[in-house]
């Protein structure tokens, strides 16, 4: 653990004694460094237990995989920011490369904890980087709106966690997660008991998010710089999944009862965020959306508690990750060129950029999971499991799934085909690192598919 924690750490102090001059390519090798040193995780996954164990830090076969794509994240964040940053004086270039590096500090130190009260103060820590990069560097006015939406929903559904959190200890007379499975649970039949419950579980919920806890998200992901939508994307949504997961271990006998409304409310969220993506004008509001109803399959799957939705949740958060931080990627490049979000007045790119065109349609078809990609075997599981549940539940998630294809196919005609805009006069080619950092998205997601244990979590073991 500390082979990862200490060389990110190490990387605070070079970002400020660094040259303006070699500021980005150290950084990035560094950080590129640390990403292909995480991949040693990968040995630990054939044990079904916990490993690298210290008093406070630990991994498991649910863990790895997400620490080892927030390791992955940083170089290519700091690939997609340089363009957006290059005209910043230099402090306040190297103050944002510090707040992605702390960010990837909190994010190691919240996977990896093993004391429940640690990954709580670590889940509420991600808040004040991400804070900083959207109010400080989001490009229109209403970044501060999305900053305090972004705020008081995640702090308004973690507070009762906390509550929760407390009276656990006090019951328990531990927050470890090595000894929380094997001690006696306090009965659960009071609505004391049930209000405990929902207060375990409303701060992932919302962190997900939930369908009718969404509304910060996305404005938050409008007003975010590239590297802050990125990483919103890709990780921090899944420590609300992660969060469930470990947090169902405790919840088990009330969960069979009560997980009926949420299980419905996420997968009527699925078909309503496609539907909304359908009507969107704005690109990164439209991808924005799409997490939404991705991750409500997610959040249906794990309160199925069966071995094959913990699975396919687990997959299909992985393969998200990637997926939507490559389409907030495209969107950049798209953005970076004709300063718009609206798809309207940057259609027909296919003629200016056909190489970009081409990581579009690639993306696209990891977003309406279409095989090779992991994200088909992932929503599949998600749907069996939901079957199993009930069978009705087959109605919403197909709705969804057709909707999901219709809103990708949009998506990729309204920004690639037709005739361009004729106020678009000159573009900037596609350059090297664009096409680098479209290839480390999409080759780890290509080449999952070979080896999906990978990103079976503990679940398949």
């Amino acid at each position: 653990m500390l082979k990862i924690l200490i060389p990110t750490l190490m990387l605070l102090p070079m970002i400020w004694m660094t040259s303006a001059k070699w500021l980005w390519p150290t950084t990035l090798l560094h950080s590129l460094m640390i990403a292909l040193t995480s991949l040693y995780w990968l040995k630990n996954l054939s044990e079904t237990g916990w490993s690298t164990l210290n008093m406070y830090m630990a991994t498991d076969s649910l863990s790895i995989p997400l620490l080892i794509l927030t390791c992955w994240l940083l170089p290519l964040m700091i690939l997609a920011s340089q363009n957006h940053l290059s005209t910043e004086p230099i402090n306040r270039q190297r103050m944002y490369i510090t707040l992605l590096t702390s960010l990837q500090m909190f994010l190691i130190l919240a996977f990896s904890a093993t004391e429940i009260i640690m990954f709580y103060i670590m889940f509420e820590a991600t808040l004040i980087p991400t804070l900083f990069l959207i109010t400080r560097w989001g490009n229109q006015t209403e970044r501060l709106n999305a900053g305090t939406y972004f705020l008081f929903y995640t702090l308004a559904g973690s507070l009762p966690l906390l509550v929760a959190l407390l009276l656990l200890q006090n019951n328990m007379g531990t927050l470890s997660l090595l000894t929380l499975q094997y001690s006696n649970y306090f009965p659960l039949s009071t609505y004391a008991d049930k209000l405990w419950w929902a207060g375990c579980l409303l701060a992932f919920l919302v962190k997900m998010p939930l369908y009718g806890v969404h509304l910060w998200l996305p404005k938050a992901h409008v007003e975010a710089p590239i590297a802050g939508s990125m990483i919103l994307a890709a990780i921090l949504l899944k420590l609300g999944g992660y969060g469930m997961m470990r947090m169902m271990i405790m919840l088990e006998p009330l969960t069979k009862e009560l997980s009926y409304p949420f299980i419905i409310f996420a997968l009527w969220g699925l078909v309503m965020t496609a539907s909304i993506c359908l009507r969107q004008t704005d690109l990164k509001s439209l991808i924005a959306y799409s997490s939404v109803g991705h991750m409500g399959l997610v959040i249906g799957g794990i309160l199925t508690q069966t071995p094959w939705g913990f699975t396919g949740a687990l997959i299909l958060m992985i393969a998200h990750g990637l997926t939507s931080s490559a389409l907030f990627c495209l969107a950049n490049t798209n953005y970076e060129r004709t300063h718009s979000r609206t798809m309207m007045l940057m259609r027909g790119l296919q003629m200016a950029l056909p190489l970009m065109t081409s990581w579009w349609f690639i993306t696209n078809l990891a977003n309406l999971a279409l095989p090779p990609f992991p994200n088909l075997m992932g929503e599949l599981m998600l749907i069996t499991s939901l079957f199993n549940w009930s069978w009705w539940t087959l109605a919403l998630t197909g709705m969804g799934t057709l909707l999901t294809a219709a809103y990708s196919l949009y998506m990729f005609l309204m920004t690639q085909r037709g005739l361009l805009p004729t106020h678009i006069i000159a573009l900037d080619p596609s350059h090297t690192r664009e096409h680098l950092l479209m290839t480390l998205h999409l080759m780890p997601l290509m080449l999952l598919i070979l080896k999906p244990s990978l990103i079976w979590g503990w679940a398949a073991c």
